[in-house]
């Protein structure tokens, strides 16, 4: 038995039918306050989207700080963490975060065995 996701209450059909300024009375205060000062930008963004849906087109961008809203469940965008576009296909758990949550810009450190001359006893060794 699958269980339907809500987000406070809500389904993503109801979602989906709202508008972004109504969207915003979901979200924490931060967050509630970014998406009513940027709602016109994030409605460019996604008409920006449905057109390059429609050719085919990767939808790329650099705004880490854009907050995912209902009409983006589905998308696959691809955001740039300082060297690359990785791509995030979106979905409903992740309404109501930012962009930049899910394209890591720091990788994990991995060390590999050290080196001639890195500790006292390999110092010794011949370099052959």
């Amino acid at each position: 038995m699958v269980r339907e996701f809500l987000y406070r209450g809500k389904t993503i059909e109801e979602l989906k039918n709202i508008d972004i300024r109504e969207f915003a009375k979901y979200l924490k205060s931060r967050d509630r306050r970014y998406l009513l000062r940027q709602s016109s930008h994030i409605q460019k963004f996604l008409s920006k989207c449905k057109e390059k849906e429609k050719i085919g087109k990767k939808i790329k961008t650099h705004d880490r700080k854009m907050i995912i809203v209902p009409e983006m469940v589905g998308l696959t965008i691809h955001i740039h963490n300082g060297k690359e576009f990785v791509a995030i296909k979106i979905i409903p758990e992740m309404l109501g975060r930012k962009l930049g949550e899910f394209s890591m810009t720091r990788k994990k450190v991995e060390h590999s065995a050290p080196g001639i001359g890195a500790t006292r006893s390999s110092a010794a060794l011949s370099v052959k």
